[in-house]
């Protein structure tokens, strides 16, 4: 082994940020956020195990940014000014990272006034004088103006130079030497900083020279030698808008370069002798693991089995799984094995000879990353601009259709024809061998649809991270799983974005107008990171136990989904119409009365106006002011107001309800119609609820009113084609039969068996006694408990105090204990693993669930007892949806139309001749759903009714 020296500079700051993008939101014992530290740990551990155990290193340091502040901010006040603030979970963290580094016994160093890279060039530039070699733990290009061999030729014996610096990027497991630099910006190390002056930085804010890129900056050092030397030849130049942005912008690249220039000479608050690397000692190390709850690395330290595989909890001190994923790192979440992003190897396929070869390579490759770039979101409308493939990390092309100004005499790109590209493509994307992968890809699958191509088999990246990491991030409900949050969190990459991509407002162009190389980079980059993720989600299902739930219950349904969004529904486009004109009549009249009862005419949409009235004009007791400085006048505050006899408020609930069911429906369902199909397409979202049910959107086909005599107008406009009927099938109180089940309750389950009014039956027990009111607070009751109601939510509800409530809460407990078992058993296990499961295995997580603020733990907890019952509804219907056509069509009724899904309920549309057999068939399906995976203790019981419009069929 060599004696020579070897220090080891690890940029922190660059590895807390890639440890907070790749783990969901965590929090240790105390409820303090932890993600970035336990990442962090994990990292650094790695790191200074194989630093340790390896040949050469002998010394190592962390250096991190102390402030946001330095000299720079000094010479340029904008310096950095366009970085947002760090996120609010993670500034709680960086002294717990500073504390991680100090309990592996490593020096942490960072100085006030200086950043870290100018730490890092110091150390560096004094330990290359002195002979020893460095390597610096980073990718970050500024510090590659330092890679390079340190020659002095001093005379002093204490400083013979002659140390060689590199780096090293762990990410691609990478090391960056003069060649590497040279090839990634066509300079040597020492002209780097050249380069960055004239190009700027975006990120740091540096501003360069406008227009001028990395090429061209890159051209520019290499034929003048220096950036002195290109801003003094400009002049000279030949005159273009180069030549003008050089001489307009020399003094802000004169700037630049002082802005990238790191300080090398600062003063070293350590000695290099301190920074001598050894094993790691098992303390401090240990306290600091304990004191988090980082108990799986705990274990292996205990163990002495060296460094943490890369995984972890989302609450470390608790074990999250059972069976196979009894480990408390069941949620493994591994650092992706891949070369960085580069958008420079994405190519762009123009000619037929081309394409081929890739549909060549994409049948070879056996997985495809797909992705379509369209004129609009909605994927019936949506014309087809290009499509992008993906086989590999940085293996990814752009294929443009149909590129060019939308006017006839605009000049366009050389491409494949649409036909002849589809033509090629078809046999690829309906291949059986060929696994197709996209993020959101039912629209993909719409999309080409359109043009006779059947896309399968799928994988659905958005799905796979649903069904792994539902509720885990701090968002909340859907939050999380949209491909440039997934990117960000698992892959530590930015995506490109549409609007810099298309621009926004009045100056955005359509993507079919978008110059084929940014197109080209846009595009690609989307099924690159889709592989990718892919490749990092798809491993997780059998570890988290996840498999069941995605291939028996999600992945099924997503041709399912996309062909009833391409059959739509439609809608009585007159009846529309005349429910829209009674609206504004009525909004009229009630407007009318509104300014009568307030004494002046204002806008009564306008919550600013409407509490000024309330609260100052009419003197209304409770008006509270939010942040804006204006009056809350949400519905809980109207509704408190019409309580205490505010006639006023009772008019404006019903003047908004209207004004809602007005621009939410009736005006927007006929804006709706798709001019092509004469009928509506709602889109579902299989992410867009946390317990796993589906949503809808454009239009929003969820929350039209179930039981009031608006909902059912609106619900008449809804028909079906000449010839046809609506057919709806129900879960009939699916939500009361499975609590009965899981939660084992007897009397609930033999009423059920017997077909008896549950109500009634829970009426009954409660109050000895069944009329018309103890039915209503019995409804009430059984489903309030379900969703974990507190006492004064259940006062609310039934006009009682909370003594009253509290005392029928008691009752209820008291008749069924079962129910009582249940809701503390479900909040134990959700505590103790920090997920709730339903039959199906679809996990729900709560990171808040041991929050210290009450709110938000009520609120986890109120969710968390209903989530393995919603759930498991949601399951059974979608597995329903699963199986109806295949049933259908092999009882010789294939023509019937599966129209919509709506909470408990399946929509079809069918000859009136065939509902009696349609009937037997959907009725079967939906009753034996669960089977053979889930055995119920209780029926499932199914409502039918069929009509001439979908209120018609209830």
């Amino acid at each position: 082994m060599s004696d020579k020296q070897h220090l080891y500079l690890v940029d922190g700051s660059a590895y807390i940020f890639r440890a907070y993008h790749r783990l969901p939101p965590l929090t240790n014992p105390e409820g303090t956020p932890v993600g970035a530290v336990y990442g962090y740990t994990t990292m650094l551990w790695k790191l200074a195990e194989e630093l340790n155990t390896a040949e050469g290193p002998t010394h190592m340091a962390v250096i991190l940014d102390k402030a946001s502040h330095s000299f720079r901010n000094d010479i340029y006040e904008d310096y950095k000014a366009n970085r947002p603030p760090p996120p609010e979970d993670l500034v709680p963290q960086f002294p717990l990272i500073r504390d991680a580094t100090r309990a592996f016994s490593l020096p942490c160093i960072e100085e006030a006034g200086l950043e870290a890279d100018d730490i890092i060039a110091s150390y560096a530039r004094e330990a290359a004088r002195r002979g020893w070699d460095v390597t610096i733990v980073s990718s970050d290009k500024d510090l590659m103006q330092l890679v390079g061999t340190c020659d002095l030729n001093a005379e002093d014996p204490e400083f013979p130079g002659g140390g060689c610096i590199d780096m090293l990027d762990t990410m691609k497991n990478l090391r960056i030497g003069p060649a590497e630099v040279e090839e990634k910006f066509g300079v040597p190390p020492e002209k780097v900083g050249d380069v960055l002056a004239l190009m700027g930085d975006s990120v740091d804010n540096i501003p360069g020279i406008y227009g001028v890129g990395p090429k061209t900056a890159t051209k520019l050092i290499q034929e003048h030698g220096s950036l002195t030397g290109a801003l003094d030849a400009a002049p000279e130049m030949k005159k273009s808008k180069l030549k003008e942005r050089l001489l307009e912008g020399r003094e802000m690249a004169e700037l630049s370069r002082i802005l990238v220039t790191l300080k090398e000479d600062a003063p070293l608050p350590n000695a290099l002798s301190e920074f001598r690397l050894e094993a790691i000692p098992s303390e401090p190390l240990a306290d600091f693991l304990s004191l988090h709850g980082f108990s799986s690395l705990l274990k292996r330290l205990e163990a002495g089995t060296g460094s943490p595989s890369r995984k972890t909890d989302l609450n470390p001190a608790k074990p999250q799984n059972e069976g196979a994923e009894d480990s408390p790192e069941g949620n493994s979440q591994p650092l992706p094995d891949m070369p960085a992003i580069d958008r420079s190897t994405y190519e762009c396929v123009q000619d037929e000879k081309r394409l081929a070869e890739w549909v060549e390579l994409a049948q070879a490759a056996r997985v495809l990353a797909v992705d379509t770039e369209t004129s609009a979101l909605d994927a019936m409308a949506a014309e087809l601009a290009g499509i992008s493939l993906a086989i590999g990390p940085n293996q990814a092309c752009y294929i443009p259709l149909a590129h060019g100004g939308s006017d006839m005499f605009a000049e366009r790109p050389q491409q494949v024809a649409l036909k002849t590209a589809l033509e090629l493509l078809k046999p690829l994307l309906e291949s059986e061998a060929v696994l197709k992968i996209g993020q959101n890809i039912k629209y993909d699958i719409n999309v080409l649809a359109r043009h006779d191509i059947a896309v399968a088999p799928v994988d659905d990246t958005m799905i796979l991270s649903f069904d792994l990491d539902a509720g885990r991030s701090l968002d909340g409900i859907g939050g999380g799983h949209g491909m440039d949050e997934l990117s960000e969190r698992h892959l530590g990459h930015t995506t490109m974005k549409f609007k810099d991509v298309c621009g926004t407002g009045k100056k955005a162009i359509p993507f079919g107008e978008v110059q084929l190389d940014k197109a080209t980079e846009y595009a690609a980059e989307d099924a690159d990171v889709t592989w990718r993720l892919w490749r990092h989600l798809r491993p997780r299902l059998a570890s988290e136990g996840g498999t069941r739930i995605y291939e028996r219950v999600d992945r099924p349904l997503i041709p399912v989904v996309a062909h009833m969004e391409r059959e739509g529904i439609k809608v009585d486009r007159d009846q529309l119409a005349r429910l829209s004109g009674e609206f504004s009549e009525t909004m009229a009249g009630l407007e009318k009365t509104i300014h009568e009862i307030a004494g002046e005419e204002f806008t009564i949409g306008s919550p600013k106006q409407l509490g000024t009235i309330l609260f100052e004009k009419m003197g209304y007791k409770g008006g509270r002011k939010g942040k804006s400085g204006q009056y809350s006048t949400d519905q809980a505050i109207l509704e408190r107001l019409a309580e205490q006899d505010a006639p006023i408020a009772n008019k404006v609930l019903e003047w908004r309800q209207l004004s809602k069911l007005k621009s939410t429906y009736t005006d927007a369902l006929q804006a709706a119609i798709n001019p092509k199909t004469g009928r509506v397409h709602t889109s579902y979202s299989l992410v867009g609820a946390q317990t796993g049910r589906l949503s809808s959107t454009d239009p929003n086909l969820q929350n039209i009113p179930i039981r009031t005599e608006i909902g059912r107008q609106i619900r008449q406009a809804f028909v079906p084609e000449k010839g046809q009927v609506l057919l709806a099938a129900d879960y009939s109180q699916i939500e009361l039969r499975l609590a009965a089940s899981m939660a084992d309750v007897p009397q609930l389950r033999e009423a059920f068996a017997k077909g008896e009014d549950i109500h009634a039956r829970t009426a009954e027990e409660l109050f000895g006694m069944v009329d018309r009111d103890t039915r209503s607070r019995a409804k009430t009751i059984n489903f309030a408990i379900l969703y974990g109601i507190s006492r004064w939510g259940l006062a609310g509800r039934l006009g009682v105090d909370a003594d009253e409530a509290q005392a029928m809460i008691d009752r209820y407990f008291e008749r069924f204990p079962g129910i009582q078992r249940y809701i503390a058993s479900t909040l134990e296990t959700v505590r103790e693993r920090g997920y709730s499961e339903t039959l199906f295995g679809r996990k729900t997580w709560f990171p808040r669930i041991e929050s210290k603020n009450q709110t938000e733990r009520q609120g986890s907890e109120r969710a968390a007892i209903n989530a393995p019952i919603q759930g498991t509804c949601a399951d059974i219907i979608k597995r329903a949806m699963v199986r109806m056509l295949p049933a259908l069509e092999n009882a010789g009724l294939g023509h019937v139309r599966m129209l919509l899904q709506v909470h408990d309920e399946l929509v079809f549309e069918l000859p009136e001749d065939d509902v009696a057999a349609a009937s037997a068939v959907i009725e079967k399906v939906m009753g034996e759903a669960a089977l053979p995976a889930v055995t119920l203790d209780v029926p499932l019981a199914i409502e039918i009714g069929h009509g001439a419009s979908w209120d018609a069929a209830h």
